[in-house]
């Protein structure tokens, strides 16, 4: 069996999907024949993902969610249960990546990271998992970062919640390891999303460089020397889901033209 025949009606639910990485998970998934929900807080950039999705002949249910409140995870859970039925692969990919020296960091920042990238990924892995067991079934995959790994100044609130969730991603694998769930992280390097561009204007004012110049700086961080595409992420996304990755749990793979060598 092929891999999208393997993967065709299976559900997944894509946090963070209405943009950038997740939104190119959502399509592979589709182009696979999945069933894709999409969350995120914002309904406009959901609902265009979605139209895609249609546009290519696949199914997709766009869901305004904010991952920091569980009743909101819950709703979302119950309308996909409605429309397609229970959650098979949990894809984490919500989260924010703000730069900040940590003396200057309002304690505002950093509750708001952790609550978006850790405790986000915490409440939907609590809400997703049973099901899955009880499938004897799932596939959870956590977007994580190179920095859940290795740390660079001006991140501390995001490298830190980084780390957690490549944490969570081990242990969970740990005690889902007989039930047929596995659990795994992609740690992505710079990639061209949104969230990177921003980062790049945020170092060019502060530091008087061009546009160009401080996105040539992110990819120059890598060997390669370039950015990562989301279509990339994605890839390994759909591999991690499939049956020729049953024996891959509790791994954190880099996806960062050997930025990070661990």
């Amino acid at each position: 069996m092929s891999e999208a025949d393997e993967l065709k009606g299976r559900i997944v639910l894509v946090t963070g999907g209405g943009r950038g990485i997740g939104r190119a998970i959502a399509l592979a998934f589709a182009t696979r024949g999945s069933y894709v929900a999409l969350t995120g807080r914002t309904q406009a950039p959901l609902e265009a993902a979605a139209r895609e999705i249609q546009g290519l002949g696949g199914k997709a249910l766009p869901l305004t969610c904010d991952v920091t409140k569980k009743p909101e995870i819950e709703a979302a859970k119950n309308a996909i249960r409605n429309e397609f039925g229970p959650v098979q692969i949990l894809v984490n990919n919500a989260g924010m990546a703000p730069a900040a020296g940590f003396l200057d960091m309002p304690d505002s920042l950093w509750e708001e990271v952790l609550s978006v990238n850790l405790n986000g990924t915490y409440y939907c892995c609590k809400l997703f998992l049973p099901e899955m067991v009880a499938a004897k079934w799932g596939r959870v995959i956590n977007i994580a970062s190179i920095v859940a790994k290795v740390a660079y100044p001006h991140t501390s609130a995001y490298t830190t919640s980084k780390h957690a969730v490549l944490g969570l991603t081990r242990v969970l694998a740990l005690e889902m390891a007989r039930s047929g769930v596995t659990v795994n992280a992609i740690c992505p390097g710079y990639v061209e999303t949104e969230m990177t561009l921003n980062n790049a204007r945020l170092m060019a004012q502060k530091t008087g460089k061009k546009l160009e110049e401080a996105l040539g700086l992110f990819a120059a961080s890598s060997p390669q020397k370039r950015l990562i595409a989301p279509e990339e992420v994605a890839e390994l996304a759909v591999m991690l889901a499939s049956k020729a990755a049953d024996g891959i749990t509790g791994q954190a793979i880099n996806v960062d033209g050997g930025a990070v060598m661990v």
